[in-house]
């Protein structure tokens, strides 16, 4: 079936279906290719670019201004002491300003309410760069990273360890859930998914074969898994909590007996980063490795740098496929 996406915005990963995943990924890779070969592009030739930030980032907004340069774009970044979003201006007013001046707005911020007002009102493609409910972006890059090393993601067994009630739990969790494969969170019960969002998931995994399941077991979550997916410990802004933090989710650090309980030869280690596996940060110097070892971080199962390369392409594709 063909897949047309011009014209929609992506604020969650459930939104997708299987078909414009594959789509996505597939031009993702076609993308990777032309600019590993030197050629220039110019999808984008002409598209002007709003990049809004109500988080900093390093990866989000290199990926994103790096893609649009690539083929053709100009992105403008609006920091957060830039843009009155719900302050001096309402996000709705704010959205249909911007929608006269870009052809595509990204946002990186706080509420997910916040991306789906702008998208409402804009006039032109939004996409989410991080909401507090999802980051459909850092999938496309995770999604593109399994696929390249195993060569197919439907009944791939990803294991999520760590707190799995956030962002990334819900999204990694809709993104297994939509492609048909096998989603496992490790984490203490208390750091689940809510009911609502596994009980959406669930729907999704009854038409695509999808398996979602949890467990407060890291050994039994990792038992037979193809990927072992981890985050932050504590997240931006939640510092304060950090040691509290440390505390709960010590036994589902990622380390080297951890990998070896999958006993899969082939398995691979993902982080959409920052990581904190060792001590050389400012957060990290009085606690040393957190959520991963820096054994695992460096040793030959990360895919980490890869996975972090493949937020531009993977980005560029659904700029490409939304505008061009």
């Amino acid at each position: 079936m063909p897949v047309n996406m011009k014209g929609k915005s992506l604020l969650t990963v459930e939104q997708l279906t299987q078909e414009e995943m594959e789509y996505l990924l597939d031009l993702a890779s076609t993308l990777k290719a032309k600019k590993k070969a030197g050629i220039k592009g110019n999808l984008l030739e002409g598209k002007n670019i709003a990049l809004l930030f109500e988080k900093p980032s390093t990866r989000t907004r290199c990926a994103f201004t790096v893609a649009c340069v690539d083929e053709g774009a100009h992105p403008e970044y609006l920091g957060k002491d830039d843009i009155q979003l719900g302050k001096k201006e309402t996000v709705a007013d704010t959205a249909r300003v911007l929608g006269r001046m870009f052809d595509g707005i990204e946002f990186r911020g706080f509420k997910q309410e916040t991306v789906e007002q702008l998208a409402k009102y804009a006039g032109v493609p939004v996409w989410n760069g991080l909401t507090d409910y999802s980051h459909p972006t850092q999938i496309l890059a995770d999604f593109l990273t399994i696929k390249e090393h195993f060569g197919y993601l439907k009944g791939i067994k990803l294991t999520y360890m760590g707190d799995a009630r956030n962002n990334m739990g819900n999204s990694l969790m809709m993104g297994c859930a939509v492609m048909g494969m096998h989603f496992v969170a490790g984490a203490p019960k208390a750091l689940w998914p809510e009911d609502s969002v596994v009980a959406k998931a669930k729907e999704i995994a009854k038409k695509t074969g999808a398996i979602i399941e949890f467990t407060e077991s890291p050994r039994e979550a990792v038992k037979s898994s193809d990927v072992v997916y981890t985050d932050v410990w504590a997240s931006m802004g939640e510092e304060s909590k950090l040691q509290e933090r440390i505390n709960l989710l010590k036994p589902y650090q990622v380390n080297m007996d951890l990998i070896r309980a999958t006993e899969k030869e082939d398995v691979i280690f993902l982080h959409c980063l920052p990581a904190f596996h060792n001590n050389d940060t400012e957060i990290s110097e009085n606690v040393g490795e957190m959520e991963v070892t820096d054994e695992v971080f460096e040793s030959k199962y990360s895919k980490v740098f890869d996975e972090a390369e493949n937020r531009m392409h993977t980005i560029k594709a659904i700029m490409v496929a939304t505008l061009a």
